[in-house]
C-alpha cells in the first residue's frame, strides 16, 4: 500500500514557477554549492516555497510510513478514537474530521499528531505553560510498525532539516550554524499523518484552511492527489503539481521574523479533493527547543530586508514555545477547553487569529 496515485487537474503554468532545489549539490564540490545557494536564497527570499530533492530519503523509508499510515486510517474508528487527542493535555494524538480550525473554521481532515517521544511534563505554576507540549505519544495497540517508522521519520527528517536550514543560512551570508543552539537534543520536532477525506459534501472546500506556518521549516511529503495551493504575488492560490520523490518545503515565520522579512513565510492552504477522493500527506515541522529565544540572525543582506507587517492579533513571541502553544490552544479548542482552560483567559497571549506576525517579548 502505497500514497494515492489518483490525479487532480492542476496549474500547469505554476509547475515551473516552484524552484526545485537538489540538496545533495552541497557535497558535490565548491561549485555545485554556489549553485545551491544561489538556488535556495531566491526561493526563499521570493517565494517561501519550493521543491527539496536530493535529500537522501529513500523509498523504503518513505513506503514503511505511508503503509503504517495508510493501515492507521483503515483502523475501525473505535480503534482511532481510544488514542484521541482529548486524552492528552500534550495535544499528541487522533483528531477527528472537523475538529482542528484554521482562522477559526473547521478543517476537513483527520490526523494523527507525533512529536519526540518524551516524558509527561506538567510544569509548575512559576514555570511557562509551553511545557504542556512535552510529553508521550499515543499509539494504537493493534499498529506496533507506526511507532517504528514515525519515529525514524522523525530522526531521518530531522537531519535533512538541518543541513537545509545550515545551507540555507549560508547562502545569505549568515553563519550556518547560528541557530544550532536552539535545536540539539531538546528540539521540538512535530509530525503529522493526515488524511482529507473528500468533499465534506456541504460546499466548504476547506481541507485546511489559508495560513502560515509559525515554526522554522516545513517537509511535507504529499501523494499523487493534489490539492495544496500557495499564494504568490498576484494575490491568488496557486497548486503545486506533486513531484515524485520530492519534499515541499516551506518556511517558517520565526525565519520571517529573524530576518526582518527578508525570507518570507508564505499564506498556503489545502482544498478538499473531489467527491469521496481520499487524499493522504506528511507534514513535518522543524522546530527549536520550546525555550528557546529566536535572536535576530546577522546576515550580509539585512540592510535590504523591508520588515516584517505587524498584526496585534498575531504576536510573535521571543521564546518559540509561546508560539507553538498559542497555534495548538487556537487549532484544537477542544483539547484546549478539557485540559488548559486557564490558558483560554489569557487574551493577551492568544488573541483572535490574524496573519502576520510580529515579535513580543
Amino acid at each position: 500500500m502505497s500514497l494515492s496515485t489518483t490525479t487532480a487537474p492542476v496549474t500547469a503554468s505554476y509547475a515551473s514557477q516552484l524552484p526545485i532545489v537538489d540538496l545533495s549539490a552541497a557535497d558535490r564540490g565548491p561549485d555545485a554549492r554556489r549553485l545551491l545557494h544561489a538556488q535556495l536564497h531566491s526561493a526563499a527570499h521570493d517565494v517561501g516555497f519550493f521543491q527539496l530533492v536530493g535529500h537522501g530519503v529513500t523509498e523504503r523509508e518513505t513506503r514503511a510510513l505511508t503503509d503504517a499510515m495508510h493501515a492507521f486510517f483503515a483502523l475501525p474508528e473505535a480503534d482511532r478514537l481510544a488514542i484521541d487527542n482529548l486524552n492528552s493535555p500534550h495535544f499528541r494524538g487522533y483528531t477527528r474530521v472537523g475538529d482542528e480550525r484554521t482562522q477559526g473554521a473547521r478543517d476537513w481532515r483527520d490526523q494523527l499528531d507525533i512529536g519526540a517521544e518524551r516524558p509527561a511534563r506538567a510544569p509548575a505554576p512559576w514555570e511557562p505553560p509551553y511545557w504542556w507540549l512535552e510529553g508521550p505519544n499515543q499509539w494504537p495497540e493493534a499498529l506496533p510498525e507506526l511507532r517504528t517508522a514515525a519515529l525514524h521519520w522523525i530522526d531521518r527528517l530531522s537531519g535533512v532539516a538541518e543541513k537545509l536550514l545550515r545551507e540555507l543560512l549560508a547562502s545569505i551570508g549568515a553563519r550556518a550554524d547560528f541557530y544550532a543552539d536552539i535545536f540539539g537534543p531538546r528540539a521540538h520536532p512535530h509530525l503529522k499523518l493526515v488524511r482529507y477525506p473528500g468533499s465534506s459534501g456541504e460546499g466548504d472546500d476547506q481541507g485546511v484552511g489559508a495560513h502560515k506556518d509559525y515554526g522554522f521549516l516545513t517537509l511535507l511529503l504529499q501523494d499523487q492527489v493534489g490539492g495544496l495551493q500557495v499564494q504568490r504575488e498576484d494575490g491568488r492560490f496557486h497548486d503545486v503539481p506533486p513531484l515524485p520523490g520530492a519534499f515541499v518545503v516551506n518556511l517558517g515565520e520565526l525565519l520571517e521574523v529573524a530576518t526582518n522579512g527578508y525570507l518570507i513565510a508564505t499564506n498556503h492552504r489545502v482544498v478538499s479533493p473531489p467527491g469521496a477522493t481520499e487524499r493522504f500527506s506528511v507534514p513535518f515541522f522543524y522546530n527549536p527547543r520550546l525555550d528557546a529565544r529566536i535572536a535576530p540572525l546577522d546576515f550580509a543582506y539585512a540592510d535590504r530586508a523591508p520588515g516584517v507587517t505587524a498584526d496585534p492579533a498575531n504576536p510573535m513571541f521571543a521564546e518559540y514555545g509561546r508560539n507553538e502553544l498559542k497555534g495548538k490552544v487556537r487549532a484544537h479548542p477542544l483539547v484546549a477547553a478539557r485540559h488548559h482552560a486557564d490558558l483560554l483567559l489569557r487574551g493577551r497571549d492568544f488573541p483572535a487569529q490574524g496573519v502576520q506576525p510580529t515579535m513580543s517579548a
